[in-house]
């Protein structure tokens, strides 16, 4: 059984509440609970937190044991490079997700300091990102 490990960051604990014209209005917990049921192979964990370092800390975590890591970093994407240190520390592959384009948004969101340091990157196609993300360590 795969083992994936999704890690999104701050304020997408508020997901469904949270500009919905921009992020939806499906709670992710709810999203979820369907990934699981679409991938009965994968063990799929989920962690949030609206903190870097725990973020890091989560990284070193599974970064050794799982197949997988889906991480939507929220801002922390244009400006954190520890998270992007803690991405290249490890040997788990990482895909940097995220619900909205941010291309298509503020011009300080189309610079990401995680993309180079992940396998890939998946934006713009609403939670179905997380999907498009877990199919890809298949």
């Amino acid at each position: 059984m795969k083992k994936i490990q999704i890690i999104n960051g701050p304020n997408l604990n508020l997901l469904g509440k949270r500009e919905p014209t921009v992020y939806g209005n499906a709670s992710f917990e709810g999203y979820l609970s369907g990934l699981r049921a679409r991938f009965p192979q994968c063990e799929i964990s989920y962690y949030q937190s609206n903190v870097e370092g725990e973020m890091i800390n989560k990284i070193h975590e599974v970064g050794f044991e799982y197949d997988g890591i889906v991480l939507n970093a929220g801002a922390y994407t244009h400006t954190s490079i520890a998270l992007r240190d803690a991405i290249k520390a490890v040997a788990t592959p990482v895909v940097e997700v995220h619900i909205s384009n941010v291309h298509a948004r503020e011009s300080f969101r189309h610079v990401s300091m995680l993309s180079a340091a992940c396998r890939g990157v998946i934006l713009g196609f609403g939670l179905d990102s997380y999907r498009l993300a877990i199919e890809s360590f298949m």
